[in-house]
């Protein structure tokens, strides 16, 4: 699939994945699915979800390391700033070696890499982030939107990016 192609979809998650409320229990219950997800499948991942306040869930399987959840924090950070899916910056970009010179973003503190996803409720607008490490970039983005998916009763064909 094209980057063009790719950024069209991704826009469309962040637009109709949106949350009806948010609070613990929303992301307990996003989290547990991932975390049962990644034991069930044999997937090495951390899964953080949280408020721009406050972490609401984490969770880190076998195989992950502190490396992880220095990804996620960066990636949270990304979400944050740039208010898009990580991984649209990725397609957007190119993985664009100057992107933190041309955005005063450094690496320190922001990455191009997919997995942090915006967590949008509906009438309050981006309210935080999904963010999982561990896989390729592609799949850690793919993982985010499926669970998204799974609470909102959305079919995850409609939302999926294409396997490369």
């Amino acid at each position: 699939m094209a980057a063009a192609d790719d950024i069209a979809l991704i826009k469309s998650q962040e637009q109709e994945l949106v949350l009806p409320a948010f609070d613990e229990h929303v992301a307990f219950a996003l989290g547990s699915s991932i975390y049962q997800r990644a034991t069930a499948e044999g997937l090495s991942l951390v899964v953080d979800i949280r408020t721009w306040d406050r972490q609401m869930f984490f969770a880190a399987t076998p195989g992950t390391s502190a490396d992880n959840a220095e990804w996620v924090r960066r990636k949270i950070n990304t979400v944050r700033r740039f208010q898009k899916a990580s991984y649209r910056l990725v397609a957007e970009r190119g993985g664009d070696a100057m992107f933190s010179e041309i955005v005063n973003a450094p690496a320190t503190d922001y990455v191009i890499a997919g997995g942090g996803f915006p967590l949008r409720v509906a009438g309050a607008g981006i309210i935080g982030a999904l963010t999982i490490s561990g896989l390729p970039g592609r799949s850690d983005h793919g993982v985010a939107v499926d669970a998204l998916c799974d609470y909102l009763g959305r079919d995850r064909a409609l939302f999926a990016l294409a396997q490369e």
